[in-house]
């Protein structure tokens, strides 16, 4: 059966991820390779070692593992074809996005054919009435959001790298927004799939766009996170929203993670509907001040972000400042223009590139873990404790609202001993 992989495949993988392919039970003949040009045309197609390398890596650690041809299908019909020929032939395929994945979940650990779906970038069926839209995989979030620039609209689901959509679904992407608007689960209507056989299916039906239905199985929710395994997403409908009559972005420092934290799980009890809540402890302000030119105390700090009327807005602010000036934080440093919040959540977004840059010449490897709202004090502050003494550099980012955070683990792969105490820790965090 052919083999699919999209995303977070390898979110559990060793970091020791091996240099050498397992053997294959296919073989990439010439005629195949001609019968590949035939489906999808001579400028659509490459074997190139550059162009393989280019989609065998994403932004993670792990080795290049690149497939044997790249494919650049046009249209759903095409990928049917590609696939079922694939299928016939027992030849893995791998999905391919925009490549910003941080768990080499696009390895083609086989080999195999890569369908690079960004040529299918096209915006399909915007209805403003019943606020969804219908995107193909090689729309990026970013590119929705300006096309929807002038409807009032927008799709909040923001996990930072400006990641195709139907990525963002096979990965089941959460994001900055999530504590106000949900994770990519929540935000997707139906989706047009291509099972590994060729067949076509939609999830909840051709064309169908209800945000409930209670008839049948729930077969949207089955391929969200599915992380490419049971097919290829060539269609997209989200959930759309109303842009927020009044925002407000602010900056708080705390003199503890636990004040900080504490923090939030007090706004998150009282009730308030806050759009955005992230955690940066010390170690990556200071890399955010450093990478951005910012200012920001080197204290564990939030980012918050208010969304709603502009009374609403200022009763959120004035309960949040209270809670937080409870736990001995600072007074709110505030983003009211778009410009200030857009550099705020830039500095917030190019976390990954901060932590990098700690350490020129490092590799990054990121951790991600989710607990219950009532024990993330303490899983941050014991996890904080742990780097400490184990002499790590892992500066911790999180969203926090939905009790979900990141350590970002720079090593040196070439000391062995640092390799062995991150991998330590690492299952550590996760146990």
């Amino acid at each position: 059966m052919a083999l699919f992989m999209l995303g977070k495949v390898q979110r559990a993988a060793s970091l020791c991820r091996p240099h050498i392919r397992s053997c294959r039970a296919y073989r990439i003949t010439p005629q195949l390779v001609d019968d590949l040009r035939t489906l999808v045309g001579d400028c659509n197609i490459s074997t190139a070692n550059a162009v393989r390398e280019q989609h065998g890596r994403d932004e993670s650690m792990h080795s290049c593992q690149p497939p044997d041809v790249v494919i650049w299908p046009q249209n759903v019909e095409q990928v049917s074809k590609v696939a079922s020929l694939c299928y016939t032939h027992n030849i893995p395929i791998i999905p391919f996005g925009t490549g910003t994945g941080l768990e080499g979940g696009v390895s083609a650990l086989k080999g195999g054919v890569c369908f690079d779906l960004t040529r299918m970038d096209k915006i399909l069926n915007l209805n403003t009435d019943d606020f969804y839209v219908t995107v193909e995989p090689g729309v990026t979030r970013k590119t929705l959001n300006a096309y929807l620039r002038d409807s009032g609209l927008w799709f909040p689901v923001d996990p930072g790298a400006d990641a195709s959509l139907c990525g963002m679904v096979a990965t089941s992407a959460s994001g900055t927004n999530a504590v106000r608007y949900g994770t990519m689960r929540d935000n997707v209507i139906n989706l047009e799939v291509v099972l590994p056989d060729g067949r076509v299916l939609c999830t909840a039906g051709k064309d169908r766009s209800f945000r409930k239905t209670s008839a049948g199985y729930n077969l949207t929710s089955l391929f969200v996170g599915s992380e490419g395994t049971l097919g290829i997403i060539t269609k997209a409908t989200l959930r759309l929203y109303g842009v927020p009559e009044a925002t407000v972005a602010a900056v708080c420092a705390f003199p503890s993670v636990q004040a900080a934290v504490d923090s939030t799980v007090q706004i998150l009890q009282c009730g308030i509907p806050i759009a955005r809540i992230e955690f940066l402890d010390d170690v990556m302000i200071n890399a955010c001040n450093k990478y951005n030119d910012l200012g920001y105390p080197v204290l564990p700090t939030l980012f918050l972000e208010f969304h709603g009327s502009e009374n609403g807005v200022n009763e959120q602010v004035q309960q949040a400042a209270e809670i937080t000036q409870l736990n001995g934080g600072s007074d709110f440093t505030w983003a009211t223009d778009q410009e200030q919040r857009n550099k705020l959540w830039t500095a917030r977004h190019n976390a990954w590139y901060a932590a990098l840059a700690l350490r020129p010449g490092c590799r990054g490897y990121s951790t991600d873990v989710c607990v219950p709202i009532s024990k993330l004090p303490q899983i941050i502050v014991e996890t904080k404790e742990d780097l400490i003494t184990s002499r790590l550099t892992g500066p911790i980012a999180g969203h926090v609202g939905d009790g979900n955070f990141h350590c970002i683990m720079v090593l040196d792969l070439n000391d062995k001993e640092e390799v062995r105490k991150v991998k330590e820790f690492t299952d550590r965090l996760a146990r």
